[in-house]
C-alpha cells in the first residue's frame, strides 16, 4: 500500500492512502470543484476518512516510512 504525506499551513500533518499522483490528482480536483470543497482521503492508522481542504496544503510528499 502506497502512502503520501499531506503538510498543511499550521503544521498538522496527515498520512494518507494513496500514492503521491492519486493525493494530488484528489486535492487538484477539490481545488477545482469551488472554494471550500474538501479532498477526502483513508487515513493511516485512523477508523474513517478525513477531509482536507486543498487552499491549506503547503507539502505533499511520498510517505516512505508508512507500513
Amino acid at each position: 500500500m502506497d502512502y503520501t504525506q499531506i503538510r498543511l499551513v499550521n503544521g498538522d500533518v496527515y498520512t494518507v492512502q494513496g500514492a503521491l499522483a492519486d493525493v494530488e490528482k484528489g486535492l487538484s480536483d477539490a481545488a477545482r470543484s469551488g472554494q471550500g470543497r474538501l479532498a477526502w482521503f483513508e487515513q493511516q492508522g485512523a477508523d474513517g476518512s478525513v477531509g482536507l481542504n486543498p487552499a491549506h496544503v503547503v507539502a505533499v510528499t511520498v510517505d516512505e516510512t508508512a507500513d
